[in-house]
């Protein structure tokens, strides 16, 4: 690798001139520049007299060589500023040897741009006045001291090579708040200090000290945004100490990525940083790495994950006059006191396009063992360093490098003392027992509470990340987008259009012509006219129209129609096979043209018109209704004739393939379904859920690249979608990228979170109550998934097998083991229920023990749907990302899938055994009818939550599938006796009918299938209602039902055997007959009923015409 610089290379720094300079003599004073950088005095310019104006010209250059090989590094000319120091000469007073100079001001010319690959630059930097100067203070809508500064390097000082490996670190240091007690701004001056350490050059560690905190007592907030200081002492005008444009911003405390960021922390927060004692540092500083170090950085993170922050109290030294101090190395090391550490978490560093962390901190005691466990770091920045640092507080010099620091002689000791303090992975803060207080000083940071606000910024992401542009150009290579088809001229209804069009022009042609043989005649007879006179007219009009050629006119004015009738309406294109054939179609096409006719004429002329024949139309909801309705009663072969009715009807509606896509997948059909998800979004490349399918779908197929390129797609579309990162986690955790997938889930879980507060803000406005969004009133913390902060940096990680049966043993293994340490506590566990006054209870996935007092179970609100909710579902309200997850699944069908997200809500801290969670399991094994499992999970549901209707909805339908009718039965009645109906009603109405139906209780079927026929008419519906009122007699009420029923569906055979049983009680031949014959055509199977339509057949003699 080479170097981050050739040796030798110069900088050189131009100060051309001053402008509105004001010093202490007014006439004609003299000044003079003095160059400073790194604690070097690079050089003074000549003494030059400031015009009245307050103008100078110095002209003034000065220089340093850049040697990283022992000098000045691209490191110094990161976090190091060059200082000019602008000087006036007094002049000389009688029998003064020497002359007298005072100091103006200071300017700081930052060289950052250097570093960033410029070879020069050209600024006008601000004068800061020194205290007593003459020069003006920096305000607004006054002019302000400057000087003009040109930096400039005769080469680049990066390669183009190195630019693009090479990174910049700024580490900013806010604050440390809610200090321990014992901390007082009397008594000896202490100098507060944190330390860490980066990568420089190569995989040399480079640290970074940040000095002389300032102790400052509670009262009031720090303000926001405050600029950022230069960690340099030995800066002479306070107004330099600012880093020119930046800038400390502040921020949400849900958008930090450190510890206390959630809601439970935002009153103690709001305490510590308002009213506590804090120290105030407010510094950045700046670290170049090098490729190499790059490269050692990204390793690091990976490795160690957590990064040590130490912070201490070193008192200020006051060398005594006359004499050396001396120290020795006991009084050395007695310097440090309150020795702690804070663990960053810099994973969030690896995550794709992130270039800043910022985050509160908890601080712990420093103790060897536990911090080289946690960060595989052997030495403490401040160890065996008393002298250096007590040498820099006695002469105040800027940050330099520590002497090398030595390792514990106690590691070992220290480890297994320490072996019982809980890993920092946890979500639990770390506390130290009494019996592991090495360090009682630093115990007094976790008694105090104290944290520590770090931001860690690059100026390049370590990982970059795919831009969206990219992305959907890869979409686009993979799924060409399909623009809409254009819409066809012909088509069935306008040829009959058309058709009707020239029957209106052809009937007005011969009515023009009509009144202008016969008008007189008309207007004179009048009523009077009689038929003989009609016919005569006819005659004439009939030879005037065939002798003047108008009649082939009209004829052939009319054939271009009934061509595109026969082409478009009866896709007759081929010649006729026989004469038959062709015969039997002109009958049925004259027929038709006729009624056409008519219909045109009617329309012609609005007096005639006769009444048109009552229809019901489908629309596409209903149709998508109608096939879900065959999907839970498996009726394959219908639902797929709907669903394929609805492409017909429009097949540029990514609806209907995504309803198709998810058909597909539950008839395991995953290459079919594979191409609707894919057709869809080939429609739409923006649309959220066919992006996530298809990821799915190439999850599945094992075609990963595709996968990772949905699901990034879908997250850069829709930031917020929380399903969207969910899946892209499980993508991650699949490819066994660790960091990865706890970036994505912990941005799924930040979503879900904004959503929850969202929702509760906006129920808060809408009852008046506006004060919990401003005061920060708590919002449940148990809707969060796994935590994913410093405190706790591995997500939970789930190895499901490959094999598409094999996740259901898993589950049930995770389940047995719950289960039984849930039978193994002496005391029950229950779900805690969250009293909300805004609305009704809200299920809380945390569990503790249950208390002696007694509670009242609530209805359960959270509950998930039977394969698709329905609009009559009841309200879900958000729990965990997992959850919402299977949610989506669930409603596509997507179960394969499915079994890896439970497994995720069963370890999730704050997922774990639910109602709703068994209640999944179970409805998976239900479509598996794997019916011992899913009357397990159905009881264990149950428990949980007894008064849930979805639970009893869904044992009902087990009972029902199993053949024990009458639990089912009985299931389905307490169903529908709850005051919240559960998300399947339609199907518990439909089936507690028909076993009313077979128990012979009519009355009770009837009134079950008129409520269903209220709630979602269908063909099922009617039927029912039709078949309970023909077996009360109730003629005319049957046949009002059985005909609703046939107008929705006349495919259906047992509709056609009832209307047959209809007809033939109310003695109508013809249509009993007619009835009979589609029954037997559509092949009833229910032979019981085919009995009994032979057996009343026979007993009023007709119906039957092969007898």
């Amino acid at each position: 690798m080479e170097q981050a610089t050739p040796t030798g290379k110069p900088v050189q720094i131009t100060v051309t001139d001053g402008y509105d300079l004001k010093c202490f003599k007014g006439d004609s004073p003299v000044t003079f520049i003095r160059t400073e950088f790194n604690q070097v005095v690079l050089g003074d310019s000549e003494k030059i007299t400031v015009s009245p104006e307050g103008t100078a010209k110095y002209n003034f250059t000065s220089s340093f060589e850049l040697n990283p090989e022992g000098g000045i590094t691209l490191d110094d000319l990161a976090h190091k500023p060059v200082f000019l120091t602008v000087t006036e000469v007094l002049p000389k007073e009688k029998k003064q040897k020497d002359e007298k100079t005072l100091m103006l001001g200071q300017a700081v010319v930052d060289l950052l741009p250097l570093v960033e690959g410029e070879t020069s630059f050209e600024m006008m930097v601000p004068l800061h006045p020194v205290p007593g100067s003459p020069l003006e203070p920096l305000q607004s809508g006054v002019k302000q001291c400057s000087l003009q500064v040109k930096i400039s390097v005769v080469e680049p000082l990066l390669t183009t090579a190195q630019i693009l490996g090479s990174n910049l670190l700024k580490a900013t240091l806010e604050a440390a708040y809610s200090v321990p007690e014992s901390f007082v701004p009397v008594g000896p001056v202490q100098n507060y200090m944190v330390g860490l350490q980066v990568p420089s050059v190569g995989e040399k560690d480079s640290p970074i000290f940040f000095k002389n905190g300032t102790l400052k007592l509670g009262g009031e907030r720090e303000p926001v945004p405050r600029p950022k200081k230069w960690p340099i002492a030995n800066i002479v005008a306070p107004g330099a100490n600012n880093i020119p444009d930046a800038f400390i911003v502040g921020g949400r405390y849900e958008e930090e990525e450190g510890e206390l960021n959630h809601p439970e922390d935002k009153e103690f927060r709001n305490q510590s940083e308002c009213i506590k004692k804090r120290i105030i540092w407010d510094l950045e500083s700046r670290r170049y790495l090098d490729p190499t170090a790059v490269v050692s950085f990204q390793k690091r993170i990976a490795d160690c994950r957590l990064w040590p922050v130490e912070i201490t109290r070193v008192p200020l030294i006051t060398a005594p006059k006359g004499k050396a101090a001396r120290f020795d190395k006991a009084e050395d090391e007695n310097q440090l006191s309150f020795h702690g550490v804070a663990y960053v978490n810099m994973v969030p560093l690896l995550y794709p396009g992130v270039k800043r962390i910022r985050g509160a901190f908890r601080v712990y005691p420093y103790l060897d063992s536990v911090v080289y466990e946690k960060t595989k770091c052997l030495f403490s920045l401040f160890q065996d360093t008393g002298h250096h640092l007590t040498q820099n507080n006695r002469i105040g010099g800027i940050n330099s490098p520590l002497s090398k620091t030595v390792t514990s002689k106690n590691l070992k000791e220290d480890k297994i003392q320490a072996s019982s303090i809980k890993s920092q992975s946890s979500d639990t803060p770390l506390e130290m027992e009494p019996s592991l207080n090495h360090n009682p000083e630093g115990q007094q940071y976790v008694d105090a509470g104290t944290y520590i606000v770090l931001e860690i910024q690059l100026n390049k992401a370590l990982v970059p990340k795919r831009m969206p542009e990219e992305l959907a150009r890869r979409v686009k290579e993979m799924i060409p987008p399909r623009p809409p088809l254009t819409r066809r001229t012909g088509g069935a209804q306008k040829a009959v259009s058309g058709y009707h069009m020239q029957i209106k022009n052809i009937s007005r042609a011969i009515l023009d012509e009509y009144y202008r043989m016969f008008g007189k005649q008309v207007a004179r007879l009048g009523s009077d006219m009689d038929s003989q006179t009609l016919e005569e007219q006819k005659c004439q009009l009939n030879y005037e129209l065939n002798c003047s050629g108008k009649y082939f006119a009209f004829k052939e004015q009319l054939k271009h129609a009934v061509v595109k009738i026969v082409r478009e309406k009866y896709l007759k294109t081929t010649p006729f096979e026989s004469q038959e054939e062709l015969q039997t179609f002109i009958s049925e096409l004259y027929v038709f043209l006729v009624d056409q006719m008519h219909v045109a004429l009617n329309q012609t002329m609005p007096d005639d018109v006769q009444d048109a024949v009552s229809t019901i139309p489908t629309s596409s909801e209903q149709l998508r209704f109608f096939a879900f309705e065959a999907e839970v009663n498996e009726n394959f072969d219908m639902a797929a004739v709907y669903y394929e009715e609805r492409l017909v009807r429009d097949s540029q509606n990514l609806e209907h393939w995504l309803d198709y896509g998810a058909f597909c997948l539950l008839t395991e059909d995953n290459i079919k379904a594979q191409k609707c998800f894919r057709k869809a979004l080939s429609l739409n490349q923006n649309h959220i859920h066919s992006l996530l399918l298809c990821g799915v779908m190439a999850v599945l197929m094992e075609n990963y690249e595709q996968a990772e390129i949905f699901f990034e797609d879908a997250t850069c579309l829709e930031p917020t979608n929380v399903v969207a990162w969910t899946l892209l986690g499980l993508y991650y955790e699949i490819q066994n990228n660790d960091i990865r997938m706890e970036m994505a889930f912990h941005e799924a879980f930040k979503q879900l979170h904004a959503l929850v507060l969202q929702t509760q803000i906006t129920k808060e406005k809408s009852t008046g109550a506006v004060e919990y969004a401003e005061e920060g009133g708590k919002v449940e913390s148990s809707l969060g998934p796994c935590r994913i902060t410093s405190g706790s940096t591995t997500a939970v990680k789930v190895e499901a097998p490959a094999e598409p049966g094999a996740p259901l043993s898993v589950l049930d293994g995770f389940v047995e083991e719950s289960s039984k340490l849930q039978s193994d506590s002496q005391e029950p566990v229950l779900p805690v229920q969250s009293q909300d006054p805004a609305s009704s209870q809200k299920p809380s996935n945390l569990f503790v023990k249950e208390t002696p007092v007694k509670r009242e179970v609530s209805k359960y609100q959270d509950s998930s749907t039977f394969l698709h909710p329905t609009r009559y579902g009841v309200s879900q309200t958000p729990t965990t990302i997992f959850m919402e997850t299977i949610r989506f699944l669930m409603k596509v069908n997507a179960i394969q899938y499915v079994h890896r997200v439970l497994a995720h809500e069963l370890l999730c801290p704050q997922g774990g055994p639910s109602c709703e969670y068994y209640l999944v399991l179970a409805q998976t094994h239900l479509l598996k009818k794997d019916f011992a499992k899913a009357e397990e999970y159905l009881q264990q549901a149950a428990q949980m939550d007894y008064l849930n209707p979805d639970v009893w909805g869904v044992k009902g339908h087990l009972y029902f599938l199993s053949g024990n009718h009458a639990e089912a039965k009985a299931c389905y009645e307490r169903t529908i006796s709850f005051v919240v109906d559960a998300s399947d009603m339609h199907f518990i109405f439909l089936r507690l009918g028909h076993i009313y139906l077979e128990e012979k209780q009519y009355e009770k079927a009837k009134r079950i299938y008129l409520q269903a026929c209220k709630r979602s008419p269908s063909c099922l519906t009617w039927l029912g209602l039709g078949i309970a009122c023909y077996r009360l007699e109730e003629i005319t009420e049957a046949e009002d039902a059985l005909s609703e029923a046939n107008a929705l569906n006349n495919c259906s055979a047992e509709v056609w055997a009832y209307l047959a049983l209809v007809s033939l009680k109310a003695a109508r031949q013809l249509e009993a007959e007619q009835a009979y014959k589609y029954t037997m055509k559509l092949k009833l199977k229910d032979e019981a009923l085919l009995a009994e339509i032979h057996t009343l057949q026979e007993t009023v003699g007709f119906g039957n015409p092969s007898f």
